[in-house]
């Protein structure tokens, strides 16, 4: 039985008691899966009837019909043979006998009744359907039965669920204010960034603003950089597949990478052979044929940097830092703007260390991420050790290496001063991390900044290094991304800031409004001068009048205005107006609210109210 968190108990049992609703409302519905998810539940539905918002309220008065009639959850466990009966007696076989198929010979299958409604599942679940108290059924929307194109499209009915009905309405004021704040929404208002089927679903197109707030974010983090003492380097877009299999990439992550691209000499070759596209795949899969692969990772060609000369235990350790960028296949349904992508650049660094190093190196990267929190005002954030799973064939390498890293990674947490847990089968398949789970200003939580301890990879590329003792020894590896990907990274932080950036990271840091058109020449004036600083501005002189001018720079999310009439031109003063230093409001020598920005940049000062 899968271990669940009390919330994912409550949620799971709330998905069965969506299914027990449907069958009641619609006897004809298929049914295929219900889980828990991170922000609620959902069952995937096969019915002639396309549902409605309407129909979702029908159903989810009729949810709390069966939490009124305090349903038993009940479990039992049966032999597959006895299963298959159950199943055909419900009328559910369409989608549950594969279900069922899915469970390994001598796994338990169980079954979990409530009330006249019977479903295949591991459980757990809550003991009655009373227990849960406050349920919200959210949307309807297509999924493909196992995620898989070639297969029906299914409605699946999203719903959360909680304990009690202010959580619940908490919730739900949550994803209102989400939806004020969603990246996709805002960075289209301010031309951030495109994502255009021409190009590529998933594939973003940063614009001249859009990149300003990526080029901040990546001199911010290179400044950190070399003052740890990071070598910048850069690597190709594709690689050989030989390279990925030596790592283990290849096929370990096969299904999230895109197919890979056969030299056109081999290519030919193989068609004159008349190779089908499933012998062709074989023969991939084996090593027959080689090929390149669109970069799913940068580890492996950091390794071949430092593998391409000899190294003394004098020249550990050896950092190196690359904003590279990678490439992963996701199902179109799971992708989304910014933080659901298909190419992305991770603020990636791989650091080859004696062991002796691993603890004070790996703390040394743990107050990156920590620098970089606390800078963009992410002051709550939890620490997830992912470990690996025993009983799990994913995972490469010696055991003993394995509970070194694990050791290593589990006391750095402790040392950490926050909350953390661990997880059992969350490791990457070469070694154990430690993941940074972020709270934004409106409560949501988002997995960013990750460390990893990789004893495997050097072993699997046979690194060396030179010892004290005139001996080869392997080194270890430390993997670590503060950000993740700036695409993501970028997605969390406009929706954090609900835009209004901190003025270092503003695409347009100020911009001055005229009263009137007597204003213009002094107006360009200050401009040049802002500009003369580094600082981007601008300047609004069309014959509109000051409100609308105002409310421009408020949509394009300005953090500066600087406004000037005729007693300001004379005066060589302004009047600022800003959302997010309303204490710097009101009238300034024009160098005083220059220094005031100058300011604010240099200290990268977070908007008043979140400090």
């Amino acid at each position: 039985m899968k271990e669940l968190s009390p919330l994912e108990e409550l949620r799971h049992s709330a998905s069965h008691i969506l299914a027990t609703a449907i069958l009641r409302l619609y006897p004809e519905a298929k049914l295929d899966i219900g889980p828990a998810t991170e922000a609620g539940f959902y069952y995937d539905i096969d019915l002639d009837k396309k549902l409605t918002t309407e129909d979702l309220e029908k159903i989810e008065a009729e949810m709390y019909k069966i939490v009124k009639e305090n349903q038993r959850f009940t479990r039992t466990e049966v032999p597959r043979e006895q299963a298959v009966e159950i199943i055909k007696k419900a009328g559910q076989e369409r989608y549950k006998l594969g279900r069922l198929a899915d469970i390994p010979e001598g796994d338990a299958i169980s079954f979990y009744q409530n009330g006249e409604f019977i479903d295949l599942c591991a459980g757990p679940h809550v003991n009655y359907t009373s227990k849960v108290k406050a349920i919200k059924l959210l949307q309807i929307a297509g999924a493909y039965h196992r995620g898989d194109e070639k297969n029906k499209q299914l409605q699946r009915i999203y719903g959360t669920a909680f304990p009690s009905k202010a959580e619940l309405e908490e919730y739900l004021k949550q994803q209102e204010e989400a939806k004020k704040r969603d990246h996709r929404k805002i960075g289209k208002e301010m031309n951030l960034f495109v994502i255009d089927d021409a190009v590529g679903q998933g594939l973003i197109l940063w614009t001249g603003k859009g990149g300003i707030i990526r080029q901040e974010l990546m001199n911010f983090i290179s400044l950190h950089l070399r003052a740890q003492g990071y070598q910048q380097v850069f690597t190709p877009h594709i690689g050989r597949l030989g390279l990925y299999r030596t790592s283990g990439h290849f096929p370990y992550y096969q299904d999230s990478q895109y197919p890979p691209l056969i030299e056109k000499e081999e290519m030919e070759h193989l068609g004159h052979e008349g190779c089908s596209c499933a012998e062709l795949s074989n023969r991939l899969a084996k090593g027959d044929v080689d090929g390149y692969l669109l970069k799913p990772m940068n580890c492996p060609m950091h390794i071949k940097i430092f593998a391409s000369q000899p190294h003394s235990y004098r020249d550990l350790p050896i950092r190196l830092a690359e904003f590279g960028t990678v490439y992963r296949w996701e199902q179109s349904g799971e992708l989304n703007g910014l933080t659901r992508v298909r190419g992305f650049t991770q603020d990636d660094a791989h650091l080859f260390v004696t062991e002796e190093q691993l603890k004070s190196e790996i703390e040394g990267c743990l107050s990156l991420v920590k620098t970089v929190f606390s800078t963009l005002g992410m002051k709550s954030y939890r620490v997830r050790v992912g470990l690996r799973n025993p009983d799990s064939s994913k995972y490469v390498g010696a055991a003993e290496s394995w509970d070194k890293a694990e050791q290593v990674l589990r006391e750095e947490a402790a040392g950490l001063g926050v909350p953390f847990t661990e997880e059992k089968g969350e490791a990457a398949f070469y070694g154990p991390k430690i993941d940074f789970v972020v709270k934004d200003v409106i409560g949501r939580e988002w997995q960013l900044g990750t460390v990893q301890v990789d004893y495997n990879l050097p072993e699997r590329f046979k690194l060396e290094y030179i010892g004290a003792d005139n001996k080869p020894h392997r080194p270890v590896m430390i993997h670590r991304a503060p950000f993740g990907s700036l695409e993501r990274f970028t997605g969390v932080l406009i929706e954090h800031f609900a835009g209004d950036f901190p003025t270092w990271l503003a695409p347009e840091q100020v911009r001055v409004l005229t009263i009137t058109s007597e204003q213009d020449a002094y107006a360009a004036e200050l401009v040049n001068k802002l500009k003369a600083e580094g600082i981007r501005a601008s300047a609004d002189a069309e014959s509109d009048k000051l409100g609308a001018k105002i409310r421009r720079a408020e949509t394009d999310k300005v953090p500066w205005m600087l406004v000037v009439g005729k007693n300001e031109a004379a005066e060589g003063c302004v009047t600022i107006r800003s959302r997010i230093a309303k204490s710097k409001e009101g009238k300034h020598t024009a160098d005083e609210a220059i220094a005031l920005v100058k300011n604010a940049i240099a200290t990268k000062a977070l908007p008043e109210g979140m400090e």
